[in-house]
């Protein structure tokens, strides 16, 4: 069977998930099966071999053989549930205490055997379980013989649920067709698809893992650089239909802009000019640190555009981010005169507003649309589009970019990225793009102090944070995890939030947002935030990407060390946008001292290059994890950092196809 086919099978049809967990995989962003069997766990654990009961020992995690005794107990009030019953073995006896939990009068009955899971405590006499884990017998043996999955979850499920379901999913659809061809699987030994992902969701052992992960981290740079290589082929040196001349109205804005610009700046325009007046198609990247200037570059360009007399569409990530860019070019616009015709065009937009710009873009008296993928919909046609901006690039997918391409006649394509990536990756993820890069930064921007604290100073930088909250500024928490996890001790933005709200005073305004909520619900909250109405935002690292707020002047980083340094890079450029001085606070959840070093980068320098090349020569081979901290989200499993000679070795071979 093609992997690909299982995108239109329902998880619904899959023996055992109803409406309830089909709703909790949905939260989890699994719809289908393909969904699901590309749902990687994020780290594994071994799960401990069956002791006696007078084998147990105090304070660690062990699983134990039972037979329920006679003694079940279960009472209910107002606000809890809670269930005791003991089991014994020949050697000895063990008392459990379950709360919340009211189905188990059925399930452990007088007689019924079980393993019970848990961390050893004493009581008495006699050792005792608060909430083990319960497993049938069989299953439990059975589990011994691989490392357990340990997936990212939601409340409601759990990494055996889900674990189950990939395990049917898998046995019940595969052999998979093998998508790399015989030569490179003989040439890297890799396993087949099927044996891949069965391993990298169950593996026997780390030796398993490792080839598993190998093989689905090459399929997917190999799949992406042949998707770059149909690009570039069809980019490579193609007569252009939009032929620019450098017009008196751009050099009279971009002698007026009342700043000077950088050299950097100076630098990608006149490489964007020579392009647009070359004759050939334009297929740039400006690849800028957070703040260098790389949004008025793309502001005169659309100037050029519109005063040859042809279109241009500047395409953001968020609606809040594109809704900000309209705002500031219109200012703009009227400030100097200028002679753009700007609509904004989003999911929000009402179905007035919507069919007035269709018609102006279709008839050309629109000549700048900012937006979404709202955009790249059937129904809006250009009369005349000759440049399409997209801003951080890596935000969209291949398609949805060139959608948006082909809504004119081979348009020019310039993307923006903040996103620094090492030169010794660089120079093989863009070969073939033009890339302008903007290293300097503009003279009035005041660089923001960093800290590195441990968890137990917590209180010291909330404390610090809310001085900055009293005197009318904002600030920004940031949390690795949505909501509490059964498997790991994670900061969380839903625990974290109820957190501040008892510790701040009543009227410090608290709003939450992360990648589970609805695009108009995020959207919501960071207009409330861009707005001023929410002084404190607790966020997942969607915050990344998406907001530009001058008075937020505070952001707190929970659990750093969970997070690649050129994202944490990222995360810090969501302050220091206005004229305040402005600060970066990392917690270092692990209390690590190899931790420390690699954060202490932060400290030494605000250069995302430099942190990017210094992010590539710390990161070690990594351990048995399936999370990816270069935060590109083209790949599932890949990671340019941890994967670079994967990363280089696909290239070579997709190249080799062209």
């Amino acid at each position: 069977m093609n992997l690909n086919d299982l995108k239109n099978v329902s998880i619904k049809e899959l023996k055992g998930v109803g409406d309830k967990n089909a709703a909790l995989f949905a939260r989890l962003g699994i719809e289908s099966v393909y969904d699901l069997i590309l749902y990687f766990p994020r780290t594994y654990k071994k799960m401990p071999p069956l002791f006696k009961v007078n084998e147990l020992r105090e304070g660690e995690l062990c699983a134990v053989r039972l037979t329920v005794d006679d003694d079940f107990y279960f009472k209910k009030t107002a606000n809890n549930a809670v269930t005791t019953v003991s089991g014994y073995d020949a050697t000895g006896k063990v008392s459990m205490t379950f709360f919340r939990v009211t189905y188990l009068r059925n399930l452990l009955k007088k007689g019924s055997e079980w393993v019970f899971l848990g961390v050893v405590k004493r009581k008495g006499r006699h050792y005792a379980f608060e909430m083990p884990e319960i497993h049938k017998i069989s299953e439990y043996i059975e589990s011994l013989k691989n490392l357990q999955p340990v997936y990212p979850l939601t409340k409601g499920i759990n990494s055996k649920t889900i674990s189950k379901y990939v395990n049917s999913s898998i046995e019940h659809y595969s052999p998979f067709k093998d998508s790399l061809n015989a030569n490179i699987i003989k040439e890297f030994d890799f396993p087949t698809l099927s044996r891949a992902l069965a391993d990298i969701h169950f593996p026997v052992d780390s030796e398993d893992y490792v080839k598993a992960r190998n093989r689905l981290a090459f399929e997917e740079f190999y799949e992406f650089f042949i998707e770059l290589n149909e690009i570039k082929k069809a980019y490579n040196r193609l007569k252009s239909n939009y032929v620019f001349i450098e017009t008196a109205e751009y050099a009279r804005f971009k002698t007026q802009i009342p700043f000077e610009l950088t050299k950097g700046q100076n630098d990608a325009l006149n490489d964007i000019l020579g392009d647009l007046c070359s004759g050939y198609v334009m297929n740039r990247l400006v690849q800028g640190d957070v703040g260098c200037g790389k949004t008025i570059i793309a502001f005169l360009s659309c100037v050029l555009c519109a005063s040859n007399g042809y279109q241009s569409a500047f395409m953001a990530p968020t609606e809040v981010l594109a809704a900000q860019h309209f705002t500031k070019f219109k200012e703009l616009n009227e400030r100097y005169s200028l002679n753009l015709n700007i609509a904004f065009l989003s999911g929000s937009t009402t179905a007035a507003q919507r069919k007035d710009i269709l018609s102006g873009l279709s008839d050309g008296s629109i000549n700048l649309v900012v937006g979404t993928h709202a955009l790249i919909e059937d129904n809006i046609e250009f009369e005349d589009l000759a440049l399409v901006i997209t801003d951080e690039q890596h935000r969209f997918g291949v398609l949805q970019r060139e959608t948006l391409n082909e809504k004119g006649n081979a348009p020019h394509v310039l993307s923006l990225s903040a996103t620094p990536i090492p030169r010794t990756l660089a120079s093989v993820y863009y070969t073939g793009l033009q890339v302008s890069v903007i290293k300097d930064k503009p003279s009035n921007r005041i660089p923001i102090k960093t800290g590195l604290r441990s968890a137990e100073d917590r209180l010291d930088g909330l404390r610090f944070l809310y001085t900055k909250v009293k005197a009318g500024q904002q600030a920004i928490i940031v949390c690795p995890m949505i909501e509490e996890n059964e498997d790991t001790n994670l900061s969380n933005v839903t625990d974290y939030a109820k957190f501040l709200k008892d510790l701040m005073p009543k009227d410090v305004r608290i709003g939450i947002l992360h990648g589970r909520m609805k695009n108009n619900e995020k959207n919501r909250v960071m207009q409330y935030f861009a707005n001023g109405d929410i002084d404190i935002l607790v966020s997942t690292t969607v915050i990344e990407v998406g907001i530009d707020v001058p008075n937020a002047t505070v952001i707190l980083i929970e659990n750093a060390e969970r997070f690649g340094l050129a994202t944490l890079h990222q995360l810090r450029g969501r302050v220091g946008r206005g004229k305040l001085e402005s600060f970066c606070i990392l917690i270092n959840g692990s209390g690590k001292e190899e931790e420390n070093e690699r954060l202490n980068v932060m400290l030494e320098s605000d250069d995302g290059f430099y942190i990017a090349d210094e992010d590539l020569r710390l990161r070690g081979p990594g351990d048995l994890t399936g999370v990816r901290q270069s935060g590109d989200v083209r790949f599932k499993i890949a990671d340019i950092y941890r994967d670079r000679d994967l990363f280089f070795k696909a290239k070579e071979f997709a190249d080799a196809l062209y």
